[in-house]
């Protein structure tokens, strides 16, 4: 039986994470949401603690993967708290800071957790110290990965590979890219693979730099693939072509993926909810827990509603990442914790940012900023329609192609 309360092995990481947040990201929050595209130069040396708790077993901000020791768990009996877990803890502390600081760091990509849950032991050894971002989405490709339309063709020891990625986050500044190209469109879903990319790879170019609502600090990229000849071995996965079953490898990784953007919406959500308290309470509004919400200022009802809607969202986020580490499916659980937790913080950060008043809507405090980069959070990693659309097949035990 899963304890909602984080276990008490992961107590270093947690004050670890949060005193970065408080010390490393927050003061320079500002500065890198206004400088747009620099690159947050105080993050290269972090990253290289952020490596040691990976390498330690500790888990990081990001890059963990969904591997794990079965056999070891079959054998010690009872329940595990792993790398998934650990790895959604910290990224709710770093998040608390600054959630575009977090995607700036190096080797934290999303590429990294693909890289981690589906790479062979050759791979895992040779991307270790990889940063790699991930690049699904296309022009005409958004929600539906399997429309996806990026070609890869076997020529002797290279798949060629063609087409464009948009919205790549740390496209520019990541060391490779995890491309999802297919092997042949006439196959449709199971031919769907992914393939580490690196760069300065002929035939590989960044086109351009996006310029957003939130999430400034970090850059957003679109690539493109022309002509790119990528060694065999970086394919992820299985070469064979096998229907339905092949790009459901693929998509596991969102299994693990998708608990992470939750446990950033969590993060950010608890950064929203204590500054507005703080503000409400300097203003003598003061939130009671032993009174009805109805019987006190509308204020502290209001922010009430809030903290219950972000403690719902949290506790979905843990229970997936368990789920995770103790291989149990959690395709439905980590579906529901990110259409929640995305929903729930673009809720939490524009209702806190309303009961700040003034305080809430200028640059004296950071709630006009988390309100910018909450948005991000209901839409990368399944958009919040996708999400639901992924749930309701779950509990109706409908396919794909019974419920579009």
């Amino acid at each position: 039986m899963i304890n909602l309360e984080p276990p008490k092995k992961a107590a270093a990481l947690i004050n670890q994470a949060y005193q970065a947040a408080v010390h490393v990201f927050r003061p320079i929050s500002r500065k890198y949401d206004r400088a747009e595209h620099a690159h947050p130069s105080e993050l290269d040396m972090f990253a290289e603690v952020l490596d040691g708790l990976n390498s330690s077993g500790e888990g990081g901000a990001g890059a963990s993967g969904v591997r794990g020791d079965s056999a070891k768990k079959e054998k010690e009996g009872g329940n595990r708290n792993g790398g998934n877990l650990s790895t959604v803890l910290g990224t709710i502390e770093m998040c608390y800071g600054d959630v575009a600081l977090l995607l700036s760091l190096p080797r934290q990509g999303l590429g990294n957790a693909a890289i981690a849950s589906v790479g062979n032991e050759d791979q895992l050894k040779r991307f270790a110290k990889t940063w790699a971002a991930m690049a699904i989405t296309e022009p005409d490709c958004g929600s539906d990965s399997a429309a996806i339309t990026t070609t890869a063709k076997l020529d002797g020891d290279h798949y060629v590979l063609n087409g464009e990625k948009i919205f790549v986050t740390s496209g520019q500044r990541a060391d490779a890219v995890v491309v999802w190209a297919t092997l042949d469109k006439s196959k449709g879903r199971g031919a769907i693979k992914s393939f580490v990319v690196e760069k300065g790879t002929p035939g590989f170019e960044v086109v351009r730099l996006e310029h957003k609502l939130g999430i400034r600090a970090s850059d957003t990229a679109v690539l493109r693939f022309d002509n790119c000849r990528v060694p065999k071995e970086n394919l992820l996965g299985s070469p064979e072509i096998e229907s339905q079953k092949g790009f459901a490898g693929v998509m596991k990784t969102f299994d693990n993926t998708r608990p992470l953007v939750a446990a950033m919406a969590v993060g950010l959500a608890r950064a929203a909810l204590e500054e507005t308290s703080r503000i409400l309470e300097e203003a003598g509004i003061t939130v009671d827990y032993d009174k009805p919400a109805n019987h006190q200022h509308a204020a502290a009802a209001a922010y009430l509603e809030l903290e219950a809607d972000y403690e719902a969202a949290h506790l979905l986020t843990l229970e997936a990442a368990w789920m995770a580490d103790n291989r149990k499916p959690n395709s439905l659980q980590a579906s529901m914790a990110k259409a929640k937790a995305g929903r729930s913080v673009v809720d939490i950060t524009l209702r806190c940012v309303e009961l700040a008043g003034v305080f809430g809507y200028t640059e004296e405090s950071l709630l006009e900023k988390w309100a910018r980069d909450a948005k991000i959070l209901d839409i990368f990693e399944g958009t919040q329609q996708i999400q639901q659309l992924i749930v309701a097949r779950r509990v109706l035990g409908k396919t794909s192609a019974e419920l579009k």
